[in-house]
């Protein structure tokens, strides 16, 4: 029986990994959270994993009272998330999310470890930081993300990536497709978050409506597959039924399609090379919708410019979009800024703090705390 530790496993992602590796009928070795006690709690027991990380202090000691009568070793903070990075497991899943996920995923690279990521911000913010350290370890580093797993099953094959002629991203278009600025303007946080295919957390969400989502996942396939951004598009396909596409210098287009569910992706990452049967729902041709394509609006969705202007950039510029990001996000959620005023306030950060070239961790770190008060401001 193989193991795994989760960590972020009280968020969607976690919660669906969870389900797969109950069908899988693997063990689980470690489980983080960021503060929800109760869920977390009900997980231990059922789980019995070894080690449980509360992120906030107060939570791990409720955590540490309520699971006094199992043998669930609690710890809290950064120094527990770590602990768990590295606790003996086959696979660690990174399903937290923020910058946090980006010291644990480096440590258990160092390990030659396998690495789940279903954080984007490993990717976006130290992308050859993390792919070099994987690469001096031995370590593999699969994607999570539906759009990236296609590309990367969609690349089973391929003998070296100078027979990829391009990648293929696909986008929803989210909640606002087809809507103008002036109508994006007076959009609520409400509206942000009636994603139509896909069920996700608020942040994740309301990326996907400024499609700052596909931007990032733009910069995060630069760095997995070392591919430059001339060679990576994006297309809005409304129905989410393609996850992604690789077309080949002989023309050929291979796809990956299924339903919108995101087990496929986790389970996947977990068992690659091998394929078994899980709980994703199937894909039925005949019932699915008409598959449609459009060119994404750049315009009136200035945040995919943005990110694609950053990884023109590189260096800690990508850094500085993120972190600007989940700041202008977090002041939407929270109402205190406008659904167009995200843009605006990445952009301002993305001019006020230089960016670094051949960025250290110590670099990156910094210029993610630089953008953040930039958009706080």
């Amino acid at each position: 029986m193989k193991t795994i530790s989760l960590l972020g496993s009280t968020g969607s992602i976690g919660r669906q990994s969870l389900e797969v590796i109950s069908s899988l009928g693997w063990g689980v070795a470690a489980l983080t959270a960021n503060r929800n006690v109760e869920l977390l709690e009900a997980q231990c027991r059922r789980y019995r994993p070894r080690l449980a990380v509360c992120m906030d202090l107060a939570a791990a000691e409720t955590l540490k009272i309520k699971l006094a009568d199992t043998e669930v070793r609690v710890l809290s903070g950064m120094e527990g998330l770590l602990e768990a990075a590295v606790t003996e497991a086959d696979v660690v899943l990174t399903a937290v999310m923020g910058m946090v996920g980006l010291r644990p995923t480096l440590a258990a690279l160092t390990l030659g470890r396998r690495v789940a990521l279903a954080n984007k911000e490993t990717l976006v913010c130290a992308g050859e930081l993390v792919m070099a350290t994987a690469k001096a370890h031995g370590a593999q580093l699969l994607p999570v993300d539906s759009e990236h797993s296609a590309i990367f099953q969609c690349l089973q094959g391929c003998r070296d990536r100078g027979e990829v002629k391009r990648l293929i991203l696909t986008a929803s278009g989210g909640p606002f497709f087809g809507r103008t600025r002036a109508e994006m303007e007076a959009m609520t946080v409400s509206d942000a978050l009636k994603h139509p295919n896909w069920s996700m957390g608020a942040k994740i969400t309301v990326d996907s409506a400024t499609m700052m989502n596909k931007g990032l996942e733009v910069i995060e396939a630069m760095r997995l597959y070392e591919l430059p951004l001339e060679k990576i598009s994006v297309v809005i396909h409304r129905e989410s039924i393609i996850h992604s596409l690789v077309e080949y210098c002989d023309n050929a287009i291979l796809a990956q399609l299924g339903t919108p569910d995101m087990r496929l992706p986790i389970q996947y990452a977990l068992t690659w090379p091998e394929r078994t049967p899980g709980p994703a729902a199937p894909l039925d041709l005949l019932c699915c919708k008409d598959l449609t394509f459009r060119a994404p609006d750049e315009e009136n969705f200035p945040c995919l410019a943005l990110a694609k202007g950053a990884a023109a950039i590189g260096g800690t510029a990508t850094a500085v979009l993120n972190g600007a990001n989940e700041v202008a996000v977090g002041k939407f959620l929270t109402g205190e800024v406008g659904f167009m005023d995200i843009p605006r306030l990445v952009e301002r950060a993305m001019n006020a703090v230089r960016p670094v070239q051949a960025p250290s961790l110590d670099d990156i770190l910094a210029a993610d705390t630089e953008a953040r008060a930039a958009a706080a401001s």
